[in-house]
């Protein structure tokens, strides 16, 4: 029996420090060294060096001195990482239709003088519930409102929104996109008034 058991226990002790020790500590090395900002959750900081997000995850934002983030579907809150999903209604289904009309009406309530077109992305969840972007266009659309409650030149905060954007991944993958939360930091470390 234990010329079964000790090259069994043998075996079972190497894979074990191989598998469960060395390897990970190898990747976890490499991955510090080549590539520190993403084996840390590709976090954010604000002015303090504080972590206050991540640029893979969004946030939610309500005030209307700040740009607001594209809706989030996952419960059982906005932007739960841990519960990443859309919202799974069709695009038949009365809850669906009640959200989008909901936001909308959040929208124009917000901004009654805008007359621009609503971006989808301002009112519809992503499928992951997590997005943390919004299309140039959904800026484009909050720009007049945040300018006006912030008192900002409309061109100076354009011109921040448009640091705060990125093309194609390698002007190729994907669309053009603002990442929300580094924009609303930038809003204010900017010294543009904050709110109130």
């Amino acid at each position: 029996m234990s010329n079964y058991l000790r090259p069994a226990a043998t075996m079972l002790l190497l894979l074990t420090l191989a598998t469960g020790a060395a390897y990970p500590a190898l990747v976890t090395f490499i991955a510090q060294t080549v590539l520190p900002q993403q084996a840390n959750g590709s976090l954010i900081k604000n002015a303090n060096g504080d972590a206050v997000g991540s640029h893979l995850i969004g946030q939610s934002f309500s005030d209307p001195h700040y740009f607001w983030s594209r809706p989030s579907a996952t419960a059982p809150y906005p932007y739960n990482a841990a519960a990443s999903s859309g919202s799974n209604l069709g695009p038949t289904n009365p809850a669906l239709t009640d959200a989008v009309a909901a936001r909308i009406k959040a929208l124009k309530d917000s901004d009654p003088g805008n007359s621009l077109p609503i971006p989808v992305d301002l009112v519809t969840a992503s499928a992951s519930g997590l997005d943390p972007h919004i299309s140039p266009a959904a800026a484009e659309y909050q720009l007049k409102r945040v300018a006006k409650l912030r008192k900002i030149d409309e061109r100076q905060l354009r011109e921040l929104i448009e640091a705060n954007s990125a093309g194609p991944q390698w002007g190729v993958f994907g669309e053009s996109r603002v990442n929300v939360l580094r924009l609303n930091l930038a809003l204010d470390a900017a010294s543009f008034p904050a709110p109130n």
